[in-house]
């Protein structure tokens, strides 16, 4: 077999010895392995043009390697180009797989399969599957790989001399027939069969070593096509059963089952907004926004600058007047929005360092498909409900471009950031259930309806949900800060230059008068389209300037008697739909194309009126 292209080729193995490679996931225990076969006798060096060290040893008259710990055979890291040419260099393979997260571990043993190198799978850690409620066909795996597949528990030493004997029967597996049939197509451009693989997964080093272009790359449908494979395996070979199973591993299987999952859902969220709603929202800002912010600090910024500037002039109008770069937008940045990002940030972390936030993701998945999203989107629609221009930042987590603009149009038209809602909440509740239902079901109306449209007339298609379901654990205090300290300290970094740019539009705006104009030209649609008083349009502008600042105008014509019931949540829902805040529709800007940000700006406009209009035609 050649292997000139390999940098593995240049590590010296004496002549007639196999060449036994350790390939896993990251934790699965190969060091074990690797230990009781080359006992004392290693030899770790840099393995050439990285600085990642690897491990080598002598078992009888073999030579044992050991690889980093990776997820798939790529070139993403130094780690995983390492594990790759290490793999490629092997004469036979120890795949260890952790038997409790087989449908994460098995991707990596059928893409080494597909490669067509003799392989033993040490199915490890089986002491842990029967805690986990977990039921394997040991026979059943091995007849579907292939390959032969031993249980073991490394750490006690079970099942480590069978592992010895299985590699003299090392054996290909079965490979996927459409992957196969890929590879044939290029196998005559490579060394190997294994490399074939990795001219159609796009691997770029592979491609460079052989002066190859990508125009024979199938990543996705390969990668597809494998996820399918190992799903169909575990259906087929692991049963989940309640027998020894321990409370940790049925509580975390209740949370993803739609009849229990559905009410803790709605535990946590109502527990979320408690905690982040009511007492970040409204205790703490309170302190944060009116007290140190809206009073000590206005106090000091003001006796220094009148000192310096005329307050009525356009500079001490843009530095300290009522939309000032030195008041509002600290003011709003720091007390209102840092509390509420620390908030919803600690929460976050909290729900994913305890293994809850991805079981949450993989109970919606199959609601949020309707919607052109998946399970994923569920976080910062969350996060939206504590501020809409956090959450549309986290939409980068979303697997498409397609998915993300899906998710930042919902965010900005129908979630109320909790700054908001806090007001909309004390105006409509005085209301009664109806007004609260009529309310409700208009915004998850437009929420389904916008979602599935945009679903059916984006071009492409959305991203599978791919997760891990880690073990339910008790979040650890340190880690929980640390994420929630970096996430915040970004977003601040990110918010403030926005804030400032804000305040300076805004400033411009009343100042040359633009602002009135605008009032002025909304309030025909404002009394004609909405049946609304011509009062309520400086209530839509200031929701631009801030949301809450809308509906506490709002507050302030129905406090007057200017707004009956009706009017009240017909104003609510177009404010509610209305383009979000000054500071949302800037991230929104930055996060996405100016031609994107734009329909999202403009939509929601025509949106939020056409509701409120054909609301009002119906029940006024």
């Amino acid at each position: 077999m050649e292997c000139c292209h390999n940098p593995a080729c240049s590590i010296e193995i004496p002549e007639g010895a196999r060449k036994i490679v350790l390939a896993g996931n990251p934790n699965v225990g190969k060091s074990v392995f690797f230990n009781a076969f080359t006992g004392m006798y290693v030899d770790v060096s840099n393995f050439p043009g990285t600085t990642v060290d690897i491990s080598i040893g002598k078992y009888q008259n073999d030579v044992v390697m050991d690889t980093p710990g990776v997820y798939g055979v790529s070139s993403f890291n130094d780690e995983e180009r390492v594990a790759r040419d290490v793999i490629l260099f092997a004469d036979v393979i120890l795949n260890v797989v952790d038997a409790v997260h087989l449908e994460r571990d098995l991707f990596l043993t059928q893409q080494i399969i597909d490669m067509g190198i003799p392989m033993v799978v040490a199915l490890n850690m089986m002491d842990e599957v029967k805690r986990n409620g977990l039921k394997i066909d040991v026979d059943k795996l091995s007849k579907e790989l292939g390959v032969e597949v031993i249980p073991t528990t490394a750490i006690k030493k079970e099942g480590i001399e069978e592992i010895k004997a299985a590699l003299q029967r090392a054996r290909v597996g079965n490979p996927i027939p459409e992957v196969k049939a890929l590879m044939d197509t290029v196998i005559d451009k490579v060394d190997t069969a294994s490399e074939a693989l990795l001219v159609v997964e796009e691997d770029e080093n592979v491609l460079e070593r052989h002066g190859l272009e990508n125009v024979y790359g199938k990543r996705e449908e390969i990668y597809k096509l494998r996820r399918n494979r190992i799903d169909q395996i575990i259906s087929a070979v692991v049963s989940e059963t309640n027998r020894g199973a321990s409370f940790k591993t049925k509580l975390g299987r209740w949370m993803l089952k739609p009849l229990t999952g559905i009410p803790i859902l709605f535990v946590a969220l109502y527990l979320t907004y408690q905690a982040i709603g009511v007492f970040v929202a409204q205790t703490v800002v309170g302190v944060t926004e009116e007290i140190i912010m809206g009073q000590y600090y206005y106090d000091f910024i003001m006796g220094i600058m009148t000192k310096l500037v005329e307050e009525t002039s356009f500079i001490g109008q843009l530095l300290i007047g009522e939309f000032g770069v030195l008041t509002m937008a600290p003011i709003y940045l720091l007390g209102l929005l840092l509390p509420l990002v620390v908030g919803f940030y600690f929460i976050l972390s909290i729900m994913e360092d305890s293994g809850y936030l991805p079981r949450i993701a993989a109970l919606v998945d199959r609601l949020l498909t309707g919607l052109g999203l998946n399970g994923r989107a569920i976080i910062p629609m969350i996060l939206g409900f504590g501020c809409v221009t956090m959450a549309t930042i986290t939409t980068r987590l979303l697997g498409s471009k397609r998915e993300r603009f899906i998710a930042t149009m919902l965010l900005g038209l129908a979630i109320p950031c909790s700054a908001q809602l806090g007001v909309i909440v004390g105006l409509i509740a005085p209301l009664g259930g109806k007004m609260v239902l009529l309310y409700c079901l208009t915004i998850f109306t437009v929420f389904v309806v916008t979602g599935t449209v945009l679903n059916k007339i984006m071009p492409g298609e959305s991203t599978d949900l791919l997760i891990d379901l880690p073990p339910l654990r008790v979040p650890v205090p340190s880690n929980v800060f640390r994420k929630t300290y970096i996430k915040s300290k970004m977003f601040i970094a990110e918010a403030g230059p926005l804030f400032v740019l804000g305040a300076v539009v805004v400033t411009v705006l009343q100042y040359t008068g633009a602002l009135e104009v605008i009032m002025n030209a909304f309030s025909p649609i404002t009394e004609g389209f909405l049946k609304l008083p011509k009062e309520t349009t400086q209530t839509f502008i200031m929701g631009i300037i801030r949301r809450d600042f809308g509906a506490a105008g709002l507050n302030d014509l129905v406090s007057q008697g200017m707004l009956n019931a009706l009017q009240t949540v017909i104003a609510l829902v177009v404010i509610t739909l209305f383009v979000p805040c000054i500071a949302a529709i800037m991230v929104i800007f930055k996060e996405r194309s100016w031609q994107e940000s734009a329909l999202i700006w403009i939509g929601s406009f025509i949106i939020s009126f056409v509701t409120g209009g054909i609301l009002a035609q119906i029940i006024l």
